[in-house]
């Protein structure tokens, strides 16, 4: 038996060291961890059990059978992250460059079964070439087996992909599907296309870097959540991203610890300027609110007239969706629009309570706007809005005029909790340009329209732009002292913290995508 066991650890040596030291040398001098070393990064000391460490390709084609492939080529098994279950795959960039073979494929999709079947999140270390060209169609079977996995667990446990190296190809719609996706700056790339095929067919010509890149999906397309410095910085990102998530769809999130604070906040006072035109960072609201100052934001690069992100409150994990009117006076558009639903959508898959502060001028306006579809986009908001059954409040800061008034989590679409500073106006639109349209006839009989019209504009914000309209008619609950914004929001998801509700049962429903 000594034998028997000897040889075990030998081979279980030689599988460790993947394709071996020159390869590894090569992904260190790419500034790049092996798979290897980047779980031992990510999970917690000694908690990594590996699983299927001995299973090998079956291909013959092209030299293959006289070709090793290390682990076939991805590492997978399950850790803690916190102390909490995770299953986890990592391909190896050492062997035969992490590309996916039909093996490779079931390994991957072996560990999101098990995810899935032990309600634990699944995180993907992608660094691939993509498909194992060598083994021909099995290659693409076993990127199938993988999609379909991804899109059957979406909302059943949490799914994130950290990019580390190349994704190309169809590679890509892996992480595509998954609930979150890290990038390094300049280690990852993304494109369905490289850059050589790109100049071939339509003669643009064009780095991996500036096609694909990190920073390109964090900013331009959206398609990256988080885009960091280092690969160390990326997995203290995953860490970090899943303090905040339950295990799975049934269970709630894990409540960290208590901010005792409930004191008035004088501050809060200051910093949204009384003046509707004026911009201000709603970051700076936000963290005087929630515990400890502690806001994750969401895609910050992207969309950044809207900001989306995790915080807590009486050390209760909630989602937040804001308005920013730094940029575009907080105004929606497709890219925003995109952002807000497809976040409001996880938070109501994973049981994350949804506070929203609100400050919109309305749909941002434009030919390109329309002709690109703003419709069927902010439909999506909408539509994520009505179907989500987990708690759900909107404050209203400032302005809240017209659709968006309507999609940003009103009660006519199911808010459970609606609170307004006394300096929200909750109308149709602004009040010049209602004036204009109002009092049209009698500005221009005036014989002195300029001054008809400034009197028109202060009678209707006098009148109309306050919250006490929109209170009397129920779609305000409470207008607040903006100091006490915390206490308020801290005793109202107390009282939603058990809330159920159901919807009329069908197979799904058909958002406009």
């Amino acid at each position: 038996m000594d034998d028997k066991v000897t040889e075990m650890e030998d081979r279980r040596s030689k599988i460790e060291r993947g394709g071996g030291d020159r390869r590894i040398l090569a992904q260190h001098e790419k500034g790049k961890y092996t798979a290897r070393e980047r779980i031992d990064l990510l999970l917690d000391p000694d908690s990594f059990r590996e699983i299927g460490a001995f299973i090998e390709h079956r291909s013959s084609n092209f030299g293959m059978d006289q070709l090793e492939a290390p682990a076939e080529g991805v590492v997978t098994g399950w850790g803690k992250i916190a102390g909490r279950i995770v299953y986890i795959f990592a391909q190896d960039f050492t062997v035969f460059g992490g590309a996916l073979g039909e093996m490779h494929g079931q390994k991957i999709a072996r560990i999101m079964d098990l995810a899935a079947k032990n309600g634990a999140p699944v995180i993907g270390l992608n660094d691939s070439g993509g498909a194992r060209i060598q083994e021909g169609v099995v290659s693409l079977d076993g990127y199938g087996h993988v999609f379909y996995r991804n899109a059957i667990y979406s909302g059943v446990v949490p799914q994130i992909s950290v990019i580390m190296g190349p994704c190309a190809g169809g590679a890509v719609y892996s992480p595509a599907i998954t609930d979150f996706i890290f990038m390094v700056n300049g280690t990852s790339q993304m494109f369905i296309t490289g850059p050589k095929v790109i100049e071939t067919v339509t003669g643009e010509s064009i780095s991996s870097e500036n096609l694909g890149g990190a920073k390109v999906h964090a900013s331009v397309s959206g398609v990256a959540h988080f885009a960091t410095s280092t690969e160390e910085e990326a997995l203290a990102g995953v860490r970090r991203l899943l303090s905040f998530l339950p295990q799975n769809h049934r269970d709630q999130p894990p409540v960290g610890e208590v901010d005792a604070k409930r004191d008035i906040d004088e501050d809060l006072l200051t910093i949204v300027p009384t003046d509707p035109t004026k911009p201000y960072n709603v970051l700076e609201v936000i963290e005087r609110i929630v515990d400890f100052g502690d806001f994750y934001e969401v895609s910050p690069q992207f969309a950044r007239n809207a900001v989306v992100g995790f915080a807590r409150m009486d050390g209760h994990p909630i989602g937040i969706v804001a308005n920013q009117p730094k940029y575009r006076a907080g105004g929606l558009d497709i890219d925003s629009s995109d952002k807000i639903s497809r976040f409001i959508r996880f938070c109501d898959s994973f049981n994350i309570p949804l506070v929203t502060f609100e400050d919109v001028t309305g749909f941002i306006p434009g030919v390109k706007q329309e002709h690109e579809g703003i419709i069927r986009h902010g439909a999506k908001i909408l539509y994520a809005y009505s179907e989500a059954t987990v708690p759900k409040i909107t404050v209203i800061i400032r302005k809240a005029y017209g659709g968006a008034y309507v999609a940003l989590n009103s009660k006519a679409i199911g808010a459970d909790l609606v609170l307004a500073w006394p300096s929200a106006e909750v109308a149709v639109m602004g009040s010049e340009g209602a004036a204009n349209i109002i009092f049209a006839r009698e500005i221009s009989l005036s014989k002195d329209p300029e001054s008809t019209r400034a009197q028109k504009i202060a009678d209707y914000k006098q009148q109309f732009a306050n919250p006490y309209i929109a209170a009397a008619a129920g779609m305000v609950d409470d207008v607040i002292d903006p100091r006490e914004t915390r206490i308020k929001l801290l005793d109202a998801l107390e009282s939603l913290r058990f809330k159920e509700e159901v919807r009329p049962h069908k197979k799904h429903g058909n958002i406009p995508l």
